[in-house]
């Protein structure tokens, strides 16, 4: 269904340091082709591409993800044949600022994909923690940078709307994969050379929740932290 997202877990859940992965590569995959998420234990920024998913590693390598490894979190959709519109020269403020007001997503959720050249990418990646795992904000308090100047890629990521911060991040939520597969992570920063924009709304967020898990069950989630966390660990 090209209407859905299909989300596992809540970004809510990563806050406490629910890192163990509830659903493998092979299961998510059968929701979506396209998203991005996180591997078991944090373990760096996932993005997925065409029915492929890639993890992008804290020691900068990419690699295709096994279909048996399991993630905590992870936001998928099947891309539709919506017509793409040309981008030249844009910051990411303006970018972002441009989505907002000509498609009027304030209060929609949309997938965003970006393929193109781009002046500069910056991007981070969560690095990969053990047990017992560490809060959301403690885990990603230091995390690697990498950054590519004249780049060719896709961004790929989702806007939602503020209402949902801690099911999802409230905003745009992006990750970058590079063509040769030699940049990629978070995006923290990026300037459009020229590209092409899909842009896919959507009427429906269907959330899997990982009901089998003994801790998931166990845990007492507060707003307030949850808000601030993903404030301080995804922006």
């Amino acid at each position: 269904m090209t209407s859905t997202i299909y989300q596992h877990g809540t970004l809510g859940l990563l806050v406490p340091g629910l890192f163990t992965g509830t659903i493998t590569a092979a299961e998510l995959l059968q929701h979506g082709d396209t998203g991005i998420g996180t591997l078991e234990g944090l373990n760096g920024e996932v993005i997925i591409l065409d029915g492929h998913a890639y993890q992008a590693r804290e020691d900068g390598a990419i690699r295709e993800i096994a279909a048996t490894e399991k993630l905590p979190f992870a936001s998928v959709h099947f891309e539709d044949d919506t017509a793409t519109t040309p981008l030249t020269n844009l910051t990411q403020a303006a970018f972002e600022q441009q989505l907002l007001t000509e498609h009027q997503l304030q209060n929609v959720f949309a997938g965003v994909r970006i393929d193109g050249t781009f002046t500069h990418i910056k991007t981070r990646v969560a690095p990969k923690q053990v047990q017992p795992y560490p809060t959301l904000v403690e885990a990603t308090a230091k995390q690697p940078e990498f950054v590519g100047d004249n780049v060719t890629g896709t961004i790929i990521g989702y806007y939602a709307p503020q209402l949902f911060q801690g099911a999802t991040v409230g905003g745009f939520h992006l990750h970058f994969l590079s063509t040769d597969h030699q940049l990629g992570g978070h995006l923290l920063g990026f300037e459009i050379d020229h590209a092409d924009l899909k842009l896919q709304s959507f009427a429906d967020f269907q959330v899997h929740l990982p009901i089998d898990n003994a801790d998931y069950r166990q845990t007492q989630f507060d707003n307030q932290t949850i808000d601030s966390a993903i404030n301080t660990a995804e922006r």
